[in-house]
C-alpha cells in the first residue's frame, strides 16, 4: 500500500478545494476566508509547487467543506448542489443568509454545524 506524506496529502486536499471553490464560484476572498487563509496566502496554496502547511484549523475547515460538498452532491444534483453554498437560504441555521457567508463569519465551528446539517439531510435525517 503507498503511503502518502503530510504535504501530499495537503496538496491533495487544496487541489480539491480550488475544484470546489471555482465550483461553487466563490470570490477569491470567500475562498481564502472559508478556509482561514488569507488572500496571499490562498494565492500561493494553488501552486502546485508551493508547499504549504496548514494549522489543525485550516485542516479542520478544510475536511468541513470536502464533508460539505460530498453531502451537497449525494442529495441535490447539479447545477443545485453548486449553487447551494452561495445562495440565500431561510432554514433556521441560516436566517435568510447565504450558507458561505454563515460558514464564513462563525469559522470552524458554523463549518462544522453546516457539514453535520448537509449530512443529516443527505442520510435522510
Amino acid at each position: 500500500m503507498t503511503e502518502f506524506t503530510a504535504d501530499q496529502m495537503t496538496a491533495v486536499g487544496l487541489e480539491a478545494y480550488g475544484r470546489i471553490a471555482a465550483q461553487w464560484e466563490l470570490s477569491a476572498k470567500e475562498a481564502a476566508a472559508l478556509v482561514g487563509f488569507s488572500e496571499a496566502d490562498s494565492a500561493g496554496a494553488r501552486d502546485p509547487h508551493e508547499v504549504i502547511s496548514l494549522t489543525e484549523d485550516q485542516t479542520l475547515r478544510l475536511s468541513a467543506v470536502l464533508g460539505i460538498y460530498k453531502a451537497l452532491g449525494t442529495y441535490f444534483e447539479d447545477p443545485i448542489a453548486c449553487a447551494w453554498m452561495t445562495q440565500a437560504n431561510t432554514g433556521p441555521l441560516f436566517a435568510g443568509a447565504r450558507p458561505v457567508d454563515v460558514a464564513i463569519e462563525g469559522g470552524l465551528p458554523a463549518l462544522l454545524e453546516i457539514r453535520c446539517e448537509c449530512e443529516g439531510v443527505a442520510m435522510g435525517l
